[in-house]
């Protein structure tokens, strides 16, 4: 799309309200066609300043993208308070049906397999990862009150400073678990979100009302929230940082409370309020752009998954094969050497009795090869990709092979709580104090942290010291060992 207009007379934009700080005039960009939201998001998490502009020019194309989208806000932000009561107590309502119909017998609403979870997760992973960056512009402003319900709101996206709790750190753990990489493959619709949020972090003092109106969408407690969290637990999956969200974004303390109490803190005094709540409104409706949960988990095609898999494995496959296996009257290298073939390839593979599709995984000759220590494609296949295979092999209608033996990931972690409760007794694991405390005083970290320590000591005063602070924060470095220190030292000099 060609932008051509002065963003004081194009209607991408409502009028800049008044009185609102210099910095928050959006300047005049150049006309050009906008960047494609994968290209932007890896361009704003390596080098955030050096793509500002591009981010602004990509904001106000999205803005204008949303004009015609319905807004289910308020006409008022008087009435704000009442309208997120009433909506959490909706989606609390439709919550109680929907477990009262699990209860019942009902079927699993979002997920039909664990392969069908693990994708969803790594579908969301573009957006997950960068979890709350489009408040990092919020952080400079520490020293103003009004800002702070959005900076405490970033903190705790930050789990200020703690491991643990960090959402992004989090995420990074969870697909790590299972096995699952190669999201930046992604289609461009998966990194929409992603890019929104960095360029609104980026981009602050030019878009605060759309901050303020994304932050108060993205921070309302949804049902699919929920939902997901109950079926990923079914299936081992650790739902936590699902579940972490459903209590830090409550309606009454949580960040749902803070985002109406941003919005009325930063209402202008004097000069267009109207305007500033159409530009907050406008923000709001920018959580509708891109893929979505719902739409992650309709697009899924276990068989169309699988394709992907292979074909994403014979560009290096292709060649690694002996001659000797044919299927089809074909080598293997030759199958791989097409990936449009993969479809055939698998139906050639069933076909000569490679694959027993409908039966017990281990009775596949294919799968013999790559589960198990002594597979000769052992390691071949992450996790993830397993389960998309083991999937697909029994997920024939009418099979008879019995589901796949799951404990939740509440009953597995009681099981592995009692393991280390007796373990710990009976000195099974007697090198283990000793190993945890050889990672924390090996650790690469320590001398980059006593300098951090050192020049936030000798910072000139308090605000050269939460300068330094705040960029050590940023979307692509929060996560790191320096960035959750500089995310506590912040948090404690902030004192809020």
């Amino acid at each position: 799309m060609i932008i051509q207009q002065d963003c004081e007379h194009t209607p991408m934009m409502p009028p800049l309200v008044t009185d609102l700080p210099d910095a928050v005039q959006a300047p005049p960009y150049a006309a050009g066609a906008r960047t494609p939201a994968k290209d932007l998001y890896f361009a704003l998490y390596a080098d955030p300043l050096h793509n500002a502009r591009a981010a602004d020019a990509y904001l106000r194309d999205r803005i204008a993208a949303v004009q015609d989208i319905p807004a289910d806000l308020p006409p008022t932000p008087a009435q704000l308070p009442g309208w997120v009561e009433a909506r959490s107590e909706a989606v609390g309502i439709q919550y109680r049906e929907y477990l009262a119909a699990r209860k019942g017998g009902a079927p699993r609403r979002y997920f039909s397999s664990k392969a069908h979870a693990l994708n969803f997760i790594k579908a969301v992973a573009p957006t997950k990862l960068v979890d709350g960056s489009w408040l990092y512009g919020m952080l400079k402003h520490w020293n103003s009150p009004d800002f702070h319900p959005l900076i405490k709101t970033y903190l705790e996206e930050l789990g200020e400073g703690a491991p643990s709790k960090n959402h992004v750190t989090i995420y990074r753990k969870l697909l790590a678990t299972h096995g699952i990489d190669n999201w930046e493959s992604l289609d461009d619709e998966h990194f929409v979100q992603g890019a929104i949020q960095l360029a609104l972090g980026q981009n602050a003092e030019h878009f605060l009302p759309e901050v303020i109106g994304f932050n108060l969408g993205y921070e309302q407690l949804p049902l699919h929230l929920l939902i997901t969290s109950y079926e990923l637990n079914e299936f081992g999956i650790d739902p936590y940082y699902f579940t972490l969200h459903v209590t830090v974004d409550n309606a009454a303390t949580g960040h749902a409370q803070k985002a109406v109490q941003a919005l009325v803190d930063l209402m202008p005094r004097v000069g267009d309020r109207a305007a500033f709540y159409q530009r907050v409104i406008d923000g709001y409706r920018l959580n509708e752009l891109g893929a979505s949960t719902n739409s992650v988990i309709a697009g899924f095609d276990l068989e169309d998954e699988l394709v992907r898999i292979l074909a994403h494995k014979s560009v290096v496959g292709k060649n690694m094969h002996s001659d000797y296996c044919r299927v089809a009257g074909r080598s293997v290298n030759e199958w791989l050497g097409e990936p449009g073939q993969i479809p055939r390839f698998l139906a050639a593979m069933e076909a000569a009795g490679w694959i027993k599709r409908g039966e017990e995984v281990e009775h596949s000759r294919f799968w013999r090869l790559i589960e198990g220590e002594r597979a000769e494609m052992f390691g071949v296949f992450s996790a993830y990709e397993q389960q998309v295979l083991r999937d697909w092999i029994v997920s024939v209608p009418g099979s008879n092979v019995k589901p796949e033996r799951v404990l939740t990931h509440r009953a597995r972690q009681r099981t592995l709580d009692n393991l280390g409760q007796h373990a710990e007794r009976s000195g099974s694991f007697p090198e283990r104090g000793l190993i945890r405390r050889r990672a924390a005083h090996d650790s690469g970290s320590e001398n980059e942290l006593a300098l951090l320590e050192q020049r936030v000591a000798g910072a000139a005063g308090k605000a050269e010291a939460m300068a330094l602070l705040v960029e050590l924060m940023a979307p692509s470095r929060h996560h790191g060992a320096a960035g959750l220190m500089a995310t506590r030292m912040y948090t404690q000099l902030l004192d809020i």
